[in-house]
């Protein structure tokens, strides 16, 4: 009998411990660690925290760990004597971005959509339509390519190329938007796509002014909206999708140039427990652009233009097998699992171009081109967003660089919003107006691209390199993939 109490005594003593434990675990979840008051629970006030969340990517992303690396530091030449890179130490965030170039199919969906959801609007789509004559060069015939790049079904999953910066930005508006919807409708908290055809509301689905509360009601609310637990809402009451859900995902844009160059470089392959044991030239190992595997030996690894009137090899051997672009997928990816960082396309890339930028910007998340703006209100007092003819909403200067006080925002400070410059583009290194044209060639709306093309040579296809072309400029060589800020970081710290 004493055997037998020895032994039970010490499992109970484990079972209460176990149940302590999760007990714990499970009132942590649903429990403030602060206060003691429960989560999620509609009597005491109906704070909704979801502690259940993981953050996922979007879309056709990738996900890159961050870390700290040298920009500028994979290029030992300065072939134009630019003195534009010089080597500087950053640390880039975690972040997300595409794992190829945009393509012409991704580009016709957009074109589609456009035409569908308003057909009236001609400029709207007009202004979309990529340059379709960047390809006409009066000593060489490219007529096909004005007429088929962009549509013919043999060239679908070519990048886009003709896209200004502009352009490029406005798919990511355009691309969030259609992720968030897609996201919904799949739940069952909008209504289907064939409901919503149907219904035919006029308004498009805006992130922005969805979270803002200003798309609901009949022809918007699906039968699987979250419960509304504020105290006073009906039974059963149900509401939008709220920021704190952790439903929808953040906005597409353009990468950073840090971001671009970072995720080019693929430095990971190279790392061994919190070293870099070699740096690369190209988003490749060794100095050379062809394969060093013995499978895919003497192979090129990336579209570019190998010597002059040598676009792809011989017949027969072919080096590259790109006459001009290829498909997205294309070649070997980095080790970060992303395609084409080197030669198709140049990519842009979010930074205003300016020449001594990595002596400028701050050494981490570094970058040039803010223009701060804020929401404008239709009605500041029920905060309801003002919009645009698309459903978008109109953006205005930001009025300060801090939070302002109760009484200035009812006061509207005006001395404060005529002194604040929410344009910091040139920050220490103000655009020259009156010697743009002259002397020089770089102002506000000069814009970063990087990675090399089909008609570059291979010193562009090193990740340091940085070229510029103003903001509503395209050519046959520049296309762009999109990126998507992690919140949170999925990556650490290592348990």
């Amino acid at each position: 009998m004493i055997q037998k109490l020895r032994v039970l005594i010490p499992a109970i003593l484990i079972t209460t411990s176990l149940f302590t434990v999760f007990s714990c675990k499970s009132n942590r979840n649903n429990v403030s660690d602060k206060t003691g008051v429960k989560y999620n629970d509609p009597e005491n006030g109906g704070l909704q925290i979801n502690r259940k969340v993981k953050e996922s990517l979007g879309p056709g992303l990738i996900a890159i760990e961050g870390g700290t690396f040298v920009m500028g530091g994979s290029l030992n030449e300065d072939v134009a004597y630019a003195h534009d890179n010089l080597k500087r130490r950053v640390t880039v965030a975690s972040f997300y971005i595409d794992e190829t170039e945009v393509s012409n199919a991704d580009w016709l969906e957009y074109l589609h959509w456009i035409s569908q959801n308003f057909p009236q609007d001609q400029k709207m789509y007009y202004d979309a339509l990529p340059d379709s004559l960047v390809w006409r060069n009066p000593l060489s015939y490219n007529e096909p390519y004005v007429n088929f790049y962009l549509r013919h079904p043999s060239f679908q999953d070519y990048p886009v190329v003709g896209v200004t910066w502009e352009q490029a930005n406005a798919y990511c508006q355009w691309r969030t938007d259609r992720v968030n919807e897609h996201i919904l409708r799949q739940r069952g908290i909008l209504v289907d796509y064939k409901t919503a055809s149907q219904q035919q509301n006029g308004q498009p689905f805006n992130s922005e002014i969805y979270l803002n509360g200003q798309l609901q009601g009949p022809g918007y609310d699906g039968k699987n909206m979250p419960k509304d637990n504020r105290p006073g809402a009906q039974q059963n009451g149900r509401r939008t999708v709220r920021m704190e859900d952790g439903i929808l995902k953040q906005a597409y844009r353009l990468p950073t140039e840090a971001e671009w160059e970072y995720a080019a470089l693929g430095l990971i392959g190279n790392t061994y427990e919190g070293n870099i044991e070699s740096n690369k030239t190209y988003p490749w190992n060794g100095l050379g652009v062809r394969d060093h595997k013995r499978r895919t030996q003497g192979r090129m690894m990336a579209n570019f233009k190998i010597t002059s009137g040598n676009n792809m090899g011989v017949a027969g051997d072919l080096n590259d097998g790109g006459d001009i672009t290829v498909p997205v997928k294309s070649y070997q990816p980095n080790d970060f699992g992303l395609y084409n960082m080197a030669g198709n396309v140049n990519e842009w890339v979010s930074d205003v171009y300016r020449q001594l930028s990595f002596e400028d910007f701050d050494d981490f998340n570094p970058y040039r081109g803010h223009v701060f703006m804020d929401n404008q209100y239709e009605d500041a007092e029920n905060r309801k967003l003002a919009k645009d003819q698309f459903g978008r909403p109109i953006k205005v200067a930001a009025k300060s660089p801090r939070k302002q006080t109760w009484e200035e925002l009812q006061a509207a400070n005006t001395e404060q919003a005529a002194t604040y410059d929410n344009d910091v583009r040139g920050f220490k290194d103000e655009e020259q107006k009156e010697l743009y044209g002259k002397t020089t060639l770089v102002n506000d709306k000069s814009r970063v691209f990087k990675g090399g093309s089909w008609n570059d040579r291979a010193y562009w296809l090193n990740p340091g390199t940085r070229r510029h072309m103003q903001q509503d400029e395209s050519n046959a060589m520049t296309g762009f993939r999109c990126a998507m800020t992690m919140v949170g970081n999925v990556f650490g710290p290592r348990k």
